[in-house]
């Protein structure tokens, strides 16, 4: 049997560079070699504290049945080199991305088609069927995306991260000439700012600790950024508002005092969007809520069409997201230079790109 390189989760810090065998199709399915996989915060959470997400021994996950080690990488683009049985859609040689929400398509919400709401969900590159940081792998058709010709590979490994971006404003209460005001300037608060340029929004504010951070915000179209250790967001928000508050605002940080001041920032019957992972758990003010009748909405990752109007979005120029990309390493190289960098000089990072098919 022929074998292949793959990056794989052992442990906390502990992943490996494994020689494992290549997949084969069986019907419905894909094969695809990957050759370009971003690096997600979640990955660097798996890593520094994990396994989390990833099903440990003992515990396979309900759908894939597999645990640790497992293949990492979700956010991938590659190129189809055999199709199963049955499928149509794409043929051996298509550009394509992944989009790698796993689902059992019976339980209640996908049978709404929330599937990323599924009970059992889990992620390619998280929960098993292999994952972009591997010279092969095997997945259903469903999840298989074809990219248009003037979206390189490169790109069509930031879709997944701007899905979940897309996806935040869209199931938003967002519309035409309202305030919006971002929470965090990491890879996914540029995804909600390129989103939000994407549908025309004229008024976006960032708020962000880190000075690199602010300026990639408004590089990519963020109209404001604030320093909220420096000013007052609540005062600056208001000023950038005609003392009204935001309509929307999106949270990428994940932190209380985020939470605590952005309810603050936002109007009367505004919404606050959660998109951030919590690592512990959360405190509201609730009569912050009540009297102003806010809403508080949270998200999970992107639903069905979501990776198609982002593909549509930067085909049609909407979107420019070349700039995300700050560094591209070698599948040999992911500890060291992608997970450390992200550790050490993360405000200067927003997107390491493993370049699979560059070899080790």
């Amino acid at each position: 049997m022929s074998e292949m390189n793959a990056v794989r989760f052992h442990g906390q810090k502990d992943i490996r560079l494994d020689k494992i065998p290549v997949p084969s199709v069986k019907p419905g399915q894909v094969k695809i070699a990957p050759k370009f996989c971003g690096i997600c915060g979640s990955d660097l959470h798996e890593y520094l504290g994990g396994a989390n997400l990833i099903p440990q021994q003992g515990h396979p996950h309900p759908i894939t049945g597999e645990t640790l080690p497992l293949t990492l990488g979700h956010e991938f683009s590659g190129i189809v080199e055999e199709i199963g049985p049955g499928v149509e859609h794409i043929r051996p040689g298509d550009r394509v991305c992944v989009q790698p929400i796993i689902y059992d398509d019976s339980c209640r919400a996908c049978k709404r088609g929330l599937v990323n709401c599924c009970d059992k969900n889990g992620f390619v590159g998280l929960s098993g069927w292999g994952g972009g940081l591997s010279e092969h792998m095997v997945v259903p058709a469903s999840c298989v995306k074809p990219l248009p010709d003037n979206i390189s590979l490169e790109v069509g490994a930031l879709i997944e991260p701007l899905a979940v971006g897309w996806h935040a404003v869209d199931i938003s209460p967002y519309k035409d000439g309202d305030a919006a005001l971002v929470l965090g300037g990491g890879p996914i608060g540029l995804a909600v700012v390129q989103a939000l340029v994407g549908k025309g929004c004229k008024n976006i504010i960032v708020s962000e600790v880190s000075g690199k951070r602010r300026e990639f915000a408004k590089q990519f179209g963020a109209h404001h950024v604030i320093d909220p250790v420096k000013s007052d967001m609540v005062e600056e928000v208001e000023k950038l508002t005609n003392d009204e508050g935001a309509d929307v605002a999106f949270d990428a940080a994940g932190v209380q005092i985020a939470v605590d001041t952005a309810f603050k920032a936002i109007k009367a019957r505004g919404t606050l969007v959660n998109i951030a992972v919590w690592e512990k758990r959360a405190t509201l003010n609730m009569n912050d809520v009540t009297f102003r009748e806010r809403r508080y909405l949270g998200i999970a990752t992107y639903s069905l069409g979501d990776f198609e109007a982002v593909i549509k979005a930067i085909s049609s120029g909407a979107m420019k997201p070349e700039g995300m990309i700050t560094k591209v390493i070698k599948l040999d190289r992911v500890a060291e230079e992608g997970f450390k960098a992200l550790i050490e000089d993360k405000e200067n990072q927003v997107k390491i790109l493993v370049d699979v098919g560059a070899g080790i």
